[in-house]
């Protein structure tokens, strides 16, 4: 339909196999006949996404913001953001997606399980250089071509906020069916990673 509508338009789509984990099973297409599937959808779901093929860059590198959020209680909510987190790089410079290049996951994906394994993973104890940095220091990079931080930090706890209100109702599910009525609440919690760049999901459990 798109197609129909806008015939230049030429996408490249990002599958990411349900119930995966550490960047297993993810790849690129550009024709979503090319999906590789295991077994069938019923099977093994998969997310297909338009690829964001002009992402916002750092050194000419592909990366993505982890954040951490806590949330103590569904009623009344209450929900905590750390002031720091961490973010990942890839360690191919940064080319718009190609039919030679889709296979490049150094360039495409920025999961510390596959670039570790990759030859320019940059080891450094330095929070500003390396192939995993601190959110603060990518804040710092970005103020320092005229990024309004504390706008950005604003966008970020709407979308906290707005994510977790969209998921309480099935999360109350959860925690009802878990902890019954009269019973003493979460004594301790895991806290999610969230992944943040062009787009946004949330991912906790409480115990």
């Amino acid at each position: 339909m798109m197609k129909e509508s806008d015939p230049p338009w030429k996408p490249t789509f990002i599958v990411k196999p349900d119930g995966g984990c550490q960047g297993d099973g993810i790849y690129l297409i550009k024709d979503p006949s090319d999906i590789r599937l295991a077994g069938n959808l019923q099977s093994r779901p998969a997310v297909v996404q338009e690829y964001i093929s002009k992402p916002l860059l750092i050194d000419k590198l592909k990366f993505d913001i982890r954040l951490y959020v806590l949330l103590k209680s569904l009623e009344p909510l209450e929900i905590y953001i750390a002031k720091d987190g961490l973010s990942r790089f890839c360690t191919e410079p940064y080319q718009e997606p190609t039919l030679k290049n889709l296979h490049q996951v150094f360039m495409h994906l920025t999961n510390y399980s596959l670039n570790i394994h990759s030859g320019n993973f940059i080891h450094s104890d330095n929070v500003n250089t390396g192939s995993k940095r601190t959110f603060s220091s990518v804040l710092y990079r970005l103020s320092s071509k005229g990024v309004d931080i504390k706008k950005l930090w604003s966008d970020i706890i709407s979308l906290v906020i707005k994510t977790v209100i969209a998921l309480t109702p099935e999360l109350k599910v959860y925690y009802q069916s878990d902890i019954p009525a009269g019973k003493p609440g979460p004594t301790c919690f895991q806290v999610g990673q969230e992944f943040l760049c062009k787009g946004f999901s949330v991912g906790f459990q409480s115990h």
